[in-house]
């Protein structure tokens, strides 16, 4: 280690003891989120240079990603699994067969191999399944991350490591529940037991034309719009001011970009905030350069010839810009569900312990899913229904899964926003505390307290 990175450390207050060079790197993850901090790459965006020991992180050091602070991060050590080589060729053996290489599909195959190492497991995904952290893709932009930058392990190496056949770039075309049988792009493949981890789709109506719409959910469209970006300062319309709409517009803004948010509501995260703590949101982002434009829906998205997108708005009114990207909210694919005979709620209906589908040789976990009806589509829970899932495939002692509402985090770092519990549109909030840096509110369903918010200063000391 170069004498400049051990000054570095130094001057993060490194303790002489930590600064052995003998003591190996350790991780830490972040139990809201997943975020891992690296102590040898430290958090340089937060102040932390390179090599960083997680004890010397001051207190009230933030998560980059979720705003909790460091008392919610715990060591994190992958587990040690020896595994034999999985086939070369591609291999039509039944056996436990995963669909989708995201987070939950991911997590999933960690789980069962965790508890049993010689199953055959076949994960199948439409892309090259590689692993990162997709809660990352809203706010990587403004930190000047790259594909590269994001990708925690590839696709193939976390394949071996595990003992996975991976079907990648491969799509899943048809099931038959009757058969045990998946149809995929590459043919068709018997299963004892099947996983379906397939994520959810942004929705995308049309008046926002696929060919002229980003859709930030997966690392190879981030990737294509991050290169774009790259190229220099641009404008940029988000249509759908939720979570990720609001949180890619401070993103953008960061990192120099026009930003315009525009939502047919008239204040962001509609349904979850009450005005109080919108204008805030929206205060926030104006100061950042982003213009709100709330009450507004799109008519139309047509190329210019100069290769800009012009924005038709139906009040008659149009927006000229470099790149729309689409932000109004995910749906599950239910072509799989619908041919299988699965009991489809907006997402596949699971049962709230066991995670099973309506067959009982198919689960379900992660965005895909809907629990008593309402779609779980939240980073938190994906670990617990992973572990659910591993026992209940290897026909172990039932760990039941027990759902419970995780906590909201906008990830806008000029005005965090935590909110405990869901929100009802009968609800009544009252103000807890109002000053120029925080917002507190509850709201209570006739005397029930149901939701606890903060907004601002407060934000992440109340998430922990």
């Amino acid at each position: 280690m170069g004498d400049g990175q051990t000054n570095a450390r130094r001057g993060a207050g490194m303790s002489e003891q930590n600064t052995d060079q003998t003591m190996p790197w350790r991780q830490y993850i972040c139990r809201a989120c997943g975020l891992i901090y690296d102590e040898e790459e430290g958090d340089p965006d937060s102040g932390l240079a390179p090599g960083t020991r997680f004890e010397d992180i001051p207190d009230d050091w933030e998560c980059p990603l979720c705003g909790v602070t460091k008392t919610d991060f715990e060591l994190f050590e992958r587990p040690e699994i020896t595994v034999s080589d999985q086939p070369v060729q591609f291999n039509r053996e039944p056996g436990i067969v995963v669909v989708g290489a995201g987070i939950a599909g991911w997590s999933a195959v960690e789980a069962i191999r965790t508890l049993d190492t010689t199953v055959p497991i076949t994960l199948v995904t439409a892309c090259n399944g590689d692993v990162y952290h997709k809660p990352e893709l809203s706010v990587a932009i403004s930190r000047g991350a790259d594909k590269a930058a994001l990708v925690r392990e590839n696709g193939h190496e976390a394949a071996k490591r595990l003992g996975v056949q991976l079907v990648a770039e491969t799509f899943a075309v048809g099931l038959s529940p009757s058969l045990r049988q998946l149809r995929t792009t590459r043919g068709s493949l018997n299963y004892t037991k099947l996983v379906l981890a397939q994520g959810a789709k942004p929705v995308l109506p049309a008046q926002l034309p696929p060919s002229q719409c980003w859709r930030v959910n997966d690392l190879s469209v981030w990737s294509g719009l991050q290169e774009e970006l790259a190229k220099g300062k641009q404008s940029v319309a988000i249509v759908g001011a939720g979570m990720i709409g609001c949180e890619l517009a401070e993103d953008f803004a960061r990192a120099g970009h026009k930003v315009t948010l525009l939502d047919r509501n008239g204040s962001p995260l509609s349904g979850l905030l009450p005005e109080e703590a919108a204008s805030r949101l929206v205060a926030s982002l104006n100061d950042l350069g982003v213009a709100y434009r709330g009450g507004v829906d799109v008519a139309d998205v047509a190329e210019l010839e100069n290769g800009r997108r012009s924005i038709k708005l139906e009040v008659g009114q149009s927006v000229e810009v470099d790149h729309v990207v689409a932000a109004i909210g995910l749906a599950t694919d239910n072509r799989l569900a619908l041919e299988a005979g699965l009991d489809f709620d907006r997402g596949l209906a699971v049962h709230s312990q066991t995670l099973c589908t309506s067959d009982p040789h198919i689960y379900a976990l992660g965005d895909c899913i809907s629990i008593d009806g309402m779609s779980c589509r939240f980073i938190e829970p994906i670990k617990h229904q992973a572990h659910t899932i591993a026992y209940a495939l290897l026909g172990l002692d039932p760990v039941n899964y027990d759902h419970t509402d995780p906590v909201i985090r906008l990830k806008t770092r000029a005005m965090p926003v935590v909110l405990h519990g869901q929100p009802s549109a009968k609800g009544v909030w009252r103000t807890i505390r109002d000053t120029p840096e925080e917002l507190v509110m509850e709201q209570y369903l006739g005397e029930k307290l149901i939701s606890h918010l903060s907004v601002g200063s407060s934000a992440q000391s109340r998430a922990a």
